[in-house]
């Protein structure tokens, strides 16, 4: 096709042209392959030692280590500490992170490697100030956790044994003469969360994951160590740095594309470039190759595609999942120097942000679908990155999904997840709100910090950008809020000059509105960019219910009634939460039963939010009765927490489309703790994650009691109309129906409304609200489609039946087994559990109806007699105190 010459940015203008709609591959995003690039493992033969800033001569001997990994796990597998989670153990071992560890591994190296054109040493992350020594030869000088380090090392290196050496640096140490040389330190969101530390103030000036020097749900572990793969690259004349799909213009009907791919040649060459598109179960299609003349160093070439008819990738609820592989191969002469692949979902994204009678509007919109966002934050999913695998990956995003969650917002506190997360999200069809690792703080703004940012984030986003469930690229969490409006940044304003303030923000606007938002559009198009979460895109101020995102707060840090949700209209809510304890059985794996008061020195360690446990306490005085012993406490405070975040979660669904996402606070856990998480470190559900898959199911009956009336919303997100029959019973807690209605309803595609409201005075008049309740029943095709009760009162003062006797049968079904649970009483938040067994069930902390029955699935590998024996029951008022 001709001879085209190659430089930075040059395009080849010859287009592709693939016809028909293409089938997906497996889940998996597929990495970079050359041919004749070959590689390494350099992950194994570590070993570390403590080498300054401790006194304990044991740590000072050599040990073996795992890698990828960090220093504090590698102690433990060596009997050096003891468990990090146990009790309050986390406080005993401050000292690890403010030593610092060597590391050190021998590799052998044979002539053929030696004899290739080049060989690269690769770092895919060091934790986080690290000096790397080859063959005891100065290599680099990293101080940046988050970004991918290569080294030319062929001349290092020699025929036979060769040593590789780190020196990982405390970060603390090493940053702390820098802070206080500077003419202020700028405040710390870590000091706020973890206590006024001297050392938490290097936090601002390091790019290290924030979390890590202690949150209000996380301990404080300050981790050093080579905790991404290690390897050497071998190459000769040219390699493929990178490989993008540039999803230009994309609808049903054509998608237009670009193949960007990125050469690094060793010198001037020509070659020949060919691109392929498959599918799994039809032919390979390809162009008959371009030429190029390549020169040495960097060469970017682009190729337009187009694919008429392409198969979409959706969210989960909206459409298929579907992918398409990409493949690029480079030859020179008859050989395939190089190749590499490419898996991506074609999909349209726009943050639609109008003036409406609201103010501006915030919704995605996915191929032209508008989508309400339902899901929660995502924080790390444990204190040492290393131990997380997929399969905990996997589990977790799961089971956000099974609760009907279409979306997860990564928290900007952690680090950028591991490309099986996003493989995942891929898979199952949840996008995410991907933020940048800042977790709270303000900025420095010399240029080396800026520079180092900007690395960081073309690192990150080149690795990340094929994944269509990335939906937004978000500048960072709650820096922008927290510099109008928290209080020790108040205070920090203050004692410096109005110079020092204009230039801390100016520091701040340079970074979130010009260098990150500029990586995003060269790099990322076209996925958008949003500076700060909550924002308002600098257009008004944050946390504005008119324009941008929302985080609110006031129920639980300012103790506003639960009732108080209902209140707030945000165009998108990222944040709002509630916390509960995890239940017993986590809670023994890091405490005994001397340990079990909320007050003990053990709880308080496993609680980061300053007055948590005793917040929660108080919260739950106002609704329900005091409980009868710890175990009835953590119960309870799981109920609250699901029956709290409910009305948050369902408020706004019945607001669309002017609030247009519920992400509540939070889905996960980093370890053991008391925290906002629906799920628990183990993995295990608690009371919210099962009442979120009622309250975030497609279609949701929601009725609202206020102003002596309740109005039944019904919400929809389907794309198509419903038929349905609403069913309304007034009932006593013995089941006796006082009232009972039924109304044909048709439900608009993606939409809530009001269908229909009964005034309380009405029910009252036949019935004593503090004996009776409603219940509302949505049926669609003959089936049910949405459950919802109404209670007239405050739980400590309605006459609920006393230990409601609760009937049960279980019986194996196939490989699993179901049970059947009836009471002739009304039982409420019903938890059915079964000991030390694992156990997963299709439901748990429901209401059984009086003379109801209601059948739940369990899975477990345990036996018919071993679940029978250990299976329990517990209804609220079995929780509550006698006195």
């Amino acid at each position: 096709m001709g001879l085209l010459r190659t430089a930075s940015h040059s395009i080849l203008f010859a287009a592709f042209y693939f016809v028909g709609s293409l089938l997906i591959l497996s889940c998996a995003a597929l990495p970079l392959e050359a041919v004749q690039l070959a590689s390494q493992n350099l992950n194994s033969g570590w070993q570390f030692r403590a080498v300054a800033k401790t006194d304990r001569t044991d740590v000072k001997e050599w040990h073996p280590a795992q890698v990828p990994g960090v220093v504090h796990t590698d102690l433990l597998h060596s009997g050096l500490i003891p468990d990090p989670f146990d009790r309050d153990n986390e406080f005993r071992l401050q000292w690890i992170g403010l030593a610092d560890w060597e590391y050190q591994t021998t590799f052998q190296v044979d002539a053929a490697t030696l004899g290739r054109e080049h060989v690269d040493l690769v770092f895919d992350g060091l934790d986080t100030f690290a000096d790397v020594y080859l063959n005891d030869q100065s290599v680099l000088h990293a101080d940046n956790m988050f970004r991918r380090w290569r080294i030319s090392a062929k001349a290092m290196l020699k025929p036979g044994a060769n040593v590789l050496r780190i020196v990982f640096h405390s970060a603390v140490g090493r940053m702390l003469p820098y802070a206080k040389s500077l003419p202020y330190v700028l405040p710390s969101i870590s000091t706020h969360n973890y206590g006024n530390e001297e050392d938490i103030a290097t936090a601002p000036y390091t790019r290290k994951a924030p979390y890590q020097y202690g949150w209000d749900w996380g301990p404080r572990f300050l981790t050093e160590g080579i905790w991404q793969p290690v390897r050497l690259e071998m190459w000769d004349a040219l390699r493929i740095e990178n490989f993008h799909i540039h999803q230009q213009h994309v609808s049903a009907e054509l998608a237009n594309l670009t193949a960007e791919v990125e050469i690094e040649a060793s010198r001037p060459v020509t070659a020949a470039l060919a691109l392929a598109h498959d599918e799994v179960s039809g032919p390979q299609t390809s162009d008959g190759g371009q030429t190029l003349q390549l020169n040495a160093g960097i060469n970017h070439v682009s190729l337009p595609v187009r694919i008429v008819s392409p198969k979409l990738w959706y969210p989960v609820g909206y459409g298929a999942q579907s992918r398409h592989r990409f493949m690029a191969s480079i030859r020179i002469g008859r050989e395939v120097a190089a190749r590499a692949e490419s898996k991506t979902g074609l999909r349209s994204i726009e943050l639609r942000r109008v003036p409406d009678e609201w103010g501006k509007s915030f919704e995605f919109v996915v191929n032209g679908i508008s989508v309400f966002a339902k899901g929660a934050d995502v924080i790390p999913f444990d204190s040492f990155p290393n131990r997380v695998t997929p399969e905990i990956h996997r589990n977790i995003l799961q089971a956000a999904r099974d609760a009907h969650m279409n979306m997860v917002r990564e928290w900007g506190g952690g680090y950028y997840e591991s490309d099986d997360f996003y493989d995942i999200c891929d898979e199952l069809g949840i996008i995410v709100w991907q933020e940048f690792m800042f977790g709270g703080d303000m900025v420095p703004g010399d240029t080396a910090f800026q520079e180092n940012v900007r690395q960081e984030a073309i690192d990150q986003i080149k690795r990340l950008r094929e994944h269509p469930s990335i939906v937004l690229w978000c500048g960072n969490n709650e820096i922008e809020t927290g510099w109008l409006h928290w209080g020790d940044r108040m205070e920090f304003k203050e004692a410096i000059s109005a110079q020092a303030r204009e230039r801390v923000w100016q520091d701040y606007v340079i970074l979130f509105a010009d260098i990150l938002k500029s990586a995003v559009t060269q790099y990322a198009d076209p996925v958008p960019y949003w500076p700060s979460s909550p924002s308002a895109n600098f257009e008004e101020p944050p946390d504005s219910p008119r324009n941008g995102d929302m985080h609110y707060w006031q129920v639980w840090h300012a103790q506003a009634p639960a009732s108080d949700y209902t209140l707030q209209f945000p165009r998108f809510m990222s944040e709002f939460g509630f916390q509960s304890f995890p239940e017993m059985r986590t809670i023994r794996t890091f405490a005994k039963p001397e340990d079990f008061d909320i007050r003990s020195t053990v709880m308080q360690a496993h609680q980061k939010n300053k007055g948590g446990n005793e917040r929660i306490l108080t919260y739950m005085l106002r609704e329900y009765r005091e409980p009868k012993d710890f175990a009835s406490f953590v119960y309870l405070s799981q109920v609250q927490q699901a029956e709290i975040i409910k009305i948050g979660a369902e408020h706004l669904r019945r607001q669309r489309p002017r609030t247009m996402g519920s992400l509540y606070w939070q889905l996960n856990d980093c370890w053991p703790v008391a925290s906002w998480a629906s799920i628990d470190y183990y993995g295990r559900w608690k009371a919210l994650h099962y009442y979120a898959r009622r309250f975030y199911d497609d279609v949701l009956i929601s009725p609202f009691l206020h102003d002596d009336k309740v109005d039944v919303y019904v919400v929809s997100d389907k794309l198509q109309p419903i038929s349905g029959t609403m069913h309304m019973r007034l009932l006593d807690f013995s089941g006796n129906v006082l009232l009972e209605q039924t109304k044909e309803v048709q439900i608009v595609a993606q939409s809530s409304a009001i269908y229909f409201t009964v005034d309380k005075s009405a029910l009252t008049a036949k019935a004593d609200p503090r004996q009776s309740f409603l219940v509302f029943d949505l049926e669609a095709g003959g089936k049910g489609v949405s459950h919802n009760l109404v209670f007239f009162d405050v739980t400590h003062d309605l006459q609920l039946p006393v230990a409601p006797r609760i009937e049960t049968t279980i019986s194996k079904t196939g490989d699993d087994y179901t049970v059947t649970l009836q009471s002739s009483k009304l039982a409420r938040n019903v938890y059915v559990s079964f000991g030390d067994l694992d156990v997963r069930v299709s439901d748990n902390y429901f209401d059984l109806l009086p003379a109801e029955a209601l059948t739940i699935q369990v899975k477990s590998t345990a036996t018919l007699e071993q679940l029978r024996e250990g299976m329990k029951t517990m209804s609220l008022t079995e929780a509550f105190s006698s006195k």
